[in-house]
């Protein structure tokens, strides 16, 4: 059966501190490239194959742009998102698939509660319901919808692994990874998710975040516009004060956050990390990518301390500040 790797091959990665005692830490592996693509530093089993999760998210976007979908700008933002599922980010999903004739029903992720709080409670106050609109998948499976609309492919099957779109996405990611997949799953939204080693999850989003709107390459030019995108909107992507919203607003990063601990960050200067907590728990996630990238030399620690400050790290008891999730890489 495949698997990812084991704990012995894992390394601490965080710490959990309550009143000065290490109450939990967690392992798992990670990798960090230059602007070039080369491997800077390594930690753990970085070539054994782990389930990319949303982090693959850009990639298919890629796939379906490349398969014809026409996007730009925020449209673009939410086929590369995990959104938080706002009345905002619905509104860019409901604008994509109107676009190509097609509606929320037309969508094959399953309904949801928003991930925002406050539009949570809006709609519990409401009466409302989970939807798929409100998914955090809605807008990659949007894009894939218009891909279909775009190309003559069969829209009620395109989740299918075998479904043409799928095929395509495929191929499109094992060309940006430069590896053939280990193994397919499927995602936790229904479409099909491939896995890989960080060094190829690292080396795709490296090249997506280092690509120009200017190279000969159609691709490489999507890539360019989609990483153009996200950094120009950020709110798409995530939401108003949540990771890697922040992250990308405050350091100019371009940042994906993936379910099960998985991470993947691009400084402005090409320099990438990614990463797999292996007990799946993503909560210091984003702070080992940014302690991460720090330590590269790509970002300035007085610039990202201000950063992990705003995220969800405090450790309370009583109510109180008592201690903090801590990287420790």
């Amino acid at each position: 059966m495949p698997q990812t790797l084991p704990v012995s091959a894992a390394v601490e990665l965080a710490v959990v501190e309550r009143s000065g005692f290490i109450e939990s830490r967690h392992a798992g592996a990670a990798v960090v490239l230059g602007a070039d693509g080369a491997l800077l530093r390594t930690l753990g089993d970085v070539d054994a194959p782990i389930l990319p999760r949303s982090t693959l998210k850009p990639l298919q976007a890629l796939a379906s742009l490349t398969a014809g979908a026409t996007l730009e700008g925020e449209r673009l933002g939410l086929a590369t998102a995990s959104h938080s599922g706002t009345d905002r980010h619905v509104a860019v999903v409901r604008d994509i698939l109107n676009s190509v004739g097609l509606g929320e029903d037309d969508l094959g992720c399953p309904p949801a509660w928003p991930g925002d709080t406050a539009t949570r409670d809006e709609l519990v106050r409401e009466l409302g319901s989970p939807t798929r609109i409100r998914m955090n998948c809605s807008g990659k499976h949007a894009a894939m919808l218009a891909a279909c609309v775009a190309s003559g492919w069969d829209t009620a099957t395109y989740l299918s692994p075998d479904h043409p779109l799928q095929v395509h996405t495929r191929d499109v990611i094992e060309r940006l990874t430069g590896a053939k997949a280990a193994a397919m799953a499927i995602d936790g939204c229904g479409a099909p998710v491939y896995a890989m080693s960080l060094v190829a999850l690292g080396r795709a989003i490296q090249r997506i975040g280092t690509a120009s709107e200017r190279s000969p390459f159609a691709l490489h030019r999507m890539a360019g516009s989609l990483v153009r995108a996200v950094r120009e909107n950020p709110w798409t992507i995530d939401g108003p004060g949540r990771p890697d919203t922040v992250a990308i607003e405050r350091l100019g990063v371009f940042a994906k956050t993936g379910a099960e601990g998985v991470m993947v960050m691009v400084a402005p200067d090409g320099t990438t990390a990614a990463l797999k907590v292996l007990d799946g728990n993503g909560r210091a996630a984003s702070a080992i990518a940014l302690t991460l990238l720090v330590r590269a030399g790509a970002l300035e620690a007085a610039q990202v301390a201000p950063v992990i400050a705003k995220l969800p790290l405090t450790v309370l008891g009583g109510g109180q500040d008592v201690g903090i999730i801590r990287p420790t890489v």
